[in-house]
Formats: C-alpha cells, structure tokens, sequence
C-alpha cells in the first residue's frame, strides 16, 4: 500500500468536513503525541481543543468586524492615571460581561475628550470576544438610519436587525438636538431593547439636560426611566486628552 495514501485521504476527508485546523495540525501533534507517550484518545483530544479554540477565534473576529467600531479600542491602551475620576474598578468589573446577561445598562458620562468613546469600544471588543453580538452607532448616525428606514416603509425590518444584538453602543448622545420625529424612534430603540438587551451611551451633558436634545419633558423622562432601571454609572470628568495634548505642543513650540 502507498504509505502517502492514509494522509492523503485524511487530508480529504478534513477538507470536506470543514476541520482547516486538524487538517493543518495533525501532523505537528501526532509527532509530538508519540514523542510524549500519548495515546490516540489524546491526540484526538489535542487536535478538537486546538480546532474549537481556533473556531472561537475566527467567530470572534467576524463579530469584531460586524460591530462597526470605528476604531479598535482595548482596555490595556487606557490611561487610567490621566483620567482619575473614572472608576477603574467598576469598569474592570464589567469587562467581564455578567452585566450582559442580566440586560444591564452602562452610561458614559462626563466632559468631551475623556475617553469614554475608548471604554463603551473597549467594553464592546470583550462582549464580542465573549460571544455576544455587538453593534456601534453615533446617536446622531443611528437616527439618521432610522429617519431613512422610516420614509423607506423599513423601519420594522431595521428595528428587529437591532434586536437581534446582544448590545448596542450609542455614541456621542447630546451635540445634535433631535427632530420630534427622530427624538420618538430613538425612544422607540430603546424602548424594544428594555430588559431585552443591553445599552452603553456615552455623553457630555447631565441628565437635567437632556430635554435639550429630545424636546420632549414626558419622552425624557419615559426615556431615563428605561436607561436607569438597571444601571451602571462611569463618570469621566478629568481633562481632555485632546486638550492636555494641544498644550503640551504649544508649550513645545
């Protein structure tokens, strides 16, 4: 019998069904399996660890990239000696994810340029390492779509793609006002994801301020009342980044 003729036909069959990893691994492990003494319950063992944690891998990379995060952002970047006031335990903590499960909310909160943008992405890479489906949206962007999706008879159809996630990232609320019309289908998302999903925002203004940007006291308050039920608060109220940078290259120049 050709002795290439086993491989080839392992080869074969790892191809047609769909195992890339042990596929381009058996070898490497079998070798190394004879070597220590193992038996074929154990290199079988090695080559499914090795293919399922490749797997995992690979689906968490494709629910990075469906995300929509505008720029990759970890926990392990963050300067948590720049900004003092944030709670680095808190924030810690819920890297974790458990908020995820119990449909807990996050709101971002204090002065432009304190890296809260970094922590809601930072938190979403992990919630999408942990296997959850995450997407990024600036509130501005996001109502922009749903006003579109509205006078395109698909807002249905855009609200359940929503829901599907595991958590929403709501970006920047609070530099653009909104159109009733815009403030009522926000609500609406929020509305359907209550208890269902989770929510990060992030902002700038104060919640006695919020009317500001929706308009409405009664929408405001039905809309607090949701995001807070079942909150954790991040308050970031150190200097910008921006700003401590553009001095510093003054002072240079």
């Amino acid at each position: 019998m050709d002795p290439e003729r086993p491989t080839v036909l392992l080869d074969h069959y790892l191809k047609l069904l769909k195992l890339p990893t042990i596929k381009r691994e058996y070898r490497i492990v079998a070798a190394a399996c004879a070597k220590e003494g193992h038996d074929a319950i154990e290199f079988l063992a090695r080559l499914c660890e090795r293919e399922c944690l490749e797997r995992e891998q690979r689906a968490a990379e494709r629910r990075i990239r469906a995300a929509g995060f505008p720029i990759i952002k970890t926990l392990d970047t963050f300067d948590f000696a720049a900004q003092p006031s944030i709670n680095r335990p808190l924030v810690t903590q819920l890297m974790r994810g458990e908020y995820l499960g119990q449909h807990e909310n996050i709101l971002l909160m204090g002065n432009p340029g304190t890296g809260k943008t970094h922590i809601a992405t930072a938190l979403g890479h992990a919630a999408c390492a942990q296997g959850k489906h995450v997407r990024f949206h600036t509130v501005t962007a996001l109502v922009t779509q749903l006003l579109e999706a509205r006078d395109n008879r698909q807002l249905e159809r855009f609200l359940k793609r929503l829901a599907r996630h595991h958590l929403l990232i709501l970006d920047e609320f609070g530099y653009v006002p909104f159109s009733k019309t815009g403030a009522e289908l926000l609500f609406e998302v929020l509305s359907r994801a209550y208890e269902r999903m989770s929510i990060i925002l992030t902002t700038n203004l104060p919640f006695e301020n919020w009317t500001e940007i929706l308009g409405n006291e009664r929408l405001t308050g039905a809309l607090l009342d949701r995001l807070t039920h079942r909150v954790h608060i991040i308050e970031a109220n150190g200097e910008s980044y921006r700003l401590k940078n553009a001095k510093k290259r003054h002072r240079r120049e």
